[in-house]
């Protein structure tokens, strides 16, 4: 029988002694405590942390700091509903091979050299991972990058093409994300905390016209940085690849069609509602093309989607939204954040860019050893809060901030698709470490000068 972890058996301890101090009587106490527990069970991952997103419903009424009100609407929240049709909607791309489709029409337009596959790869991922999780995009490409590795000369398997074709697919999942609203849950988070806690919405056009063009430099720094470290002999070998071309199938064309219709919704929002006097959110589009998913028939089968195909759901995920905006209400009404934003009232006299530094570096390193999600789902509420009671805009500071979260790019354990594409064994953490920690700076740099800039 395995032993119960050392962590849980700290915060089990330090929930009974908590209590005998404090009792229940002090929301604002309560509140911090939950948010510890919260944050020091995800970081430690001595649960799966999607359990750990479940302890605002185990303790926040009990506690006196959440309501059965505030629970279903953080739980229920619409941001829940737009990740939970964007995964439905990457499931049929995924179920009809969509993903290898648009891979190899990549590939076979950059080329067959070395430099042209890590570009195809590192563009792909990226493409991909806008639409559908980087997890899932991380596992659909890393067979392909697997397969071409395989086909190499033995002594070149564990080359530095090597090493930087599995980063690509690793950091293209992570940068790609970044570009769209439903791309990656931070993204989403901070558009739930915004609007719950300071009422303001960012949706998926607002969002877009960020991010993509972030993405698209940030893809380009990596794959200069890239193509510098390879070296001339590798830049000139080209490994002979079978990739043949596919005709796109019946099923794959009328999933694009749907997923077409859910970006045109998503892209023209505003024309549609100010022309036709339709309003729909963004939720309202990724809901009905998972709708149609279910409706629209499929060469040989039924339908698109069939019910038993949710089974690969990552139901998980939408847990920890729910669980991440219960988090952020109970520490906005019960105080915590505002009192959290006075200690930081001390910045507000710094210049603009070096506060986006400091709150920058604080994300992208600090991504490196917690979850994504749930940096962001504690740090975005307390920058709000600061910059509301500051000269600094909202979105000014939580945007760039919630991009950064994205930029884990040293440790396996920093974020999904790093862990996956280590798993591979054709990484060392070594190897990792150097060229993220690089990177790490390069995302800063960017994301800071944009951020300042042009937001």
């Amino acid at each position: 029988m395995k032993k119960i972890s050392i962590h849980i058996w700290i915060s089990f301890f330090g929930l009974i002694s908590f209590l005998g101090v404090y009792g229940l009587e002090n929301t604002f106490e309560n509140s911090i405590f939950l948010g510890v527990l919260m944050i020091y069970l995800w970081i430690t991952e001595a649960i799966p942390i999607y359990v750990t997103a479940l302890l605002p419903f185990v303790l926040g009424v009990p506690f006196g700091i959440l309501s059965t009100t505030q629970l279903a609407a953080a739980y229920g929240d619409k941001n829940v509903f737009l990740f939970l049709g964007g995964f439905l909607l990457a499931l049929a791309l995924e179920k009809w091979h969509v993903h290898t489709q648009v891979a190899r029409a990549i590939i076979h337009s950059v080329g067959f050299s070395k430099p042209r596959l890590i570009l195809g790869f590192l563009v792909s991922t990226a493409f991909l991972s806008m639409w559908i999780s980087n997890t899932a995009t991380t596992l659909m490409m890393l067979p392909m990058g697997l397969a071409i590795i395989s086909v190499l000369p033995r002594k070149d398997q564990k080359s530095k093409f090597t090493l930087y074709l599995m980063l690509a697919i690793a950091y293209g999942a992570s940068v790609g994300g970044m570009a769209t609203l439903v791309g990656s849950p931070p993204n989403i988070q901070m558009a739930g905390i915004l609007k719950q806690n300071n009422g303001i919405t960012v949706d998926f056009i607002s969002w877009f016209k960020v991010g993509f063009p972030l993405v698209v430099i940030l893809i380009g720094c990596i794959y200069l940085y890239f193509y510098l470290m390879l070296g001339k002999a590798e830049r000139k070998e080209n490994p002979q690849v079978n990739l043949p071309k596919q005709p796109w199938t019946t099923n794959q064309l009328r999933t694009i069609a749907v997923f077409s219709l859910v970006v045109v919704l998503w892209t023209f929002k505003t024309f549609i509602v100010d022309w036709f006097g339709i309003p729909y959110g963004d939720e309202s589009a990724a809901i009905l093309g998972s709708f149609l998913l279910f409706i629209v028939p499929g060469k040989n089968e039924k339908r698109l989607l069939n019910w038993s195909d949710t089974e690969k759901l990552p139901w998980g995920i939408l847990i920890l939204f729910g669980g991440g905006l219960a988090l952020a209400g109970c520490l906005e009404t019960n105080g915590v954040i505002a009192y959290v934003s006075e200690i930081l009232m001390n910045l507000n006299g710094i210049h603009y860019f070096t506060l986006l530094l400091i709150l920058i570096s604080i994300a992208i390193f600090g991504t490196e050893i917690m979850s994504n999600l749930a940096l962001v789902t504690v740090f975005v509420p307390v920058i709000a809060a600061f910059a509301e009671n500051s000269s600094y805009s909202v979105l000014q500071l939580c945007i760039p901030v919630t991009l950064a979260a994205s930029c884990a790019f040293m440790l396996p354990v920093g974020t999904p698709p790093n862990a996956i594409v280590f798993s591979s064994g054709k990484i060392k953490i070594r190897q990792m470490v150097k060229v993220g920690m690089v990177l790490n700076l390069m995302a800063l740099l960017i994301i800071t000068m944009a951020a300042y800039f042009f937001m």
